[in-house]
């Protein structure tokens, strides 16, 4: 007997259903059914029930297998291939290939383009990417944001940031906001500045922090530092005794630059290319250590901030110089998605940034406070 033919239940009829599995006590029906505990999962959706025996009614729960789905699609989109969103998923390619179909029949629309060489998605695919991208962003946050009713600064905090950022700056910051709230988990993730929008963008992050914070689609930022630029030479250099020099010097030096794709590199050259300067390019680094250790061993000069070099400098490893043109500086921002909602954590991590360690560390030595 079909356990549609048992129970009636209205909305299990006619539903197709994905699992092939046996609850206890139901005969193969055709229909694929699981028996979890006291729960029925079928296809899309899922069913509560009392004792069979005593013929209790069903009760549908809501589906939430939908964030399966969504997230899958949203892993293809990203990386444009089945095996790899498999992987990422931990399943099996055509699990993959089933879940797109599954949102196709849903809701009726095409998502993408077969038959094209190179992955592409229809526009329907689009719309949906979007859409799927805003339900997860909800759904991943919707801890926080029942926390953010009770005004606790508990959770997880997801944190991007650009090398010389999270290296030098982010440290005193994160440890004095880590003393003031210990239940917050700060997981902090190194990335390229390109990188870093494109987590903040995703919701893979909470907050971002770069340098040359810039207005992007969606993206909302705050300068919250900003720091000078400085020409470094090794201490042997002509140049290393000198507090200042005329940016006109730099014309005969060999110069250590970022790699051209950095916002910082991109500064960098509109400043010296209006101040008619035109150094030669010996060497280019996508990162600041691996700069200042190539000014270390005088492989040339270069321009960096200057809170990146106090150590060497302190440990006489390089000579920091002022530019005497007008001031170069490099604001540091924190960049988040601009319709999402600030929960406690977020906001008080942010209000670190703005206000400095200096004050951050003074709260952490107090003693704590309620925070409702």
């Amino acid at each position: 007997m079909r356990l549609a033919d048992r129970y009636q239940p209205d909305f299990i009829r006619g539903t197709p259903c994905a699992r092939r599995s046996l609850g206890d006590g139901f005969a193969n029906t055709g229909e694929t059914l699981r028996d979890v505990g006291h729960r029925i999962e079928c296809g899309f959706d899922s069913v509560e029930y009392g004792s069979h025996r005593g013929g209790q009614a069903f009760r549908r729960l809501a589906p939430d297998m939908y964030i399966d789905h969504f997230k899958v699609f949203c892993d293809l989109a990203e990386t444009q291939s089945f095996s790899k969103a498999a992987a990422l998923n931990r399943v099996s390619q055509s699990a993959v290939s089933q879940r797109v179909r599954q949102l196709e029949e849903k809701f009726g629309s095409v998502l993408i383009e077969r038959g094209r060489r190179n992955f592409a998605l229809t526009p329907e695919g689009l719309a949906m990417l979007e859409a799927a991208r805003e339900i997860m962003a909800i759904y991943s946050n919707l801890g926080t944001r029942l926390n953010t009713i009770r005004n606790e600064v508990t959770g997880e905090l997801r944190v991007a940031s650009i090398f010389s950022i999270g290296l030098h700056e982010l440290p005193p910051l994160l440890k004095s906001f880590r003393a003031r709230h210990p239940d917050v988990h700060v997981q902090v993730e190194f990335r390229r500045s390109q990188q870093v929008y494109h987590e903040v963008l995703n919701g893979n992050v909470d907050l971002g922090l770069v340098a040359y914070p810039a207005k992007r689609t969606g993206i909302g930022f705050d300068v919250f530092e900003e720091d000078d630029m400085v020409l470094i030479v090794h201490p042997n250099h002509a140049l290393a005794k000198s507090t200042s020099v005329p940016l006109s010097k730099l014309s005969a030096e060999k110069f250590i630059s970022f790699e051209p794709d950095t916002p910082t590199r991109k500064v960098i050259d509109r400043f010296l290319r209006e101040n008619s300067v035109d150094p030669v390019h010996v060497m280019e680094f996508d990162n600041i250590e691996t700069v200042k250790r190539a000014v270390e061993v005088e492989s040339g000069v270069s321009i960096v901030p200057e809170n990146t070099v106090r150590q060497e400098v302190e440990s006489g490893l390089l000579a920091a110089i002022h530019l005497e043109a007008p001031r170069l500086t490099r604001p540091l921002g924190v960049i988040y998605q601009r319709n999402r909602a600030r929960f406690p954590a977020m906001a008080e991590f942010m209000s670190v940034l703005k206000n400095g360690a200096s004050r951050v560390t003074t709260i952490a030595n107090s003693e704590p406070t309620s925070a409702g």
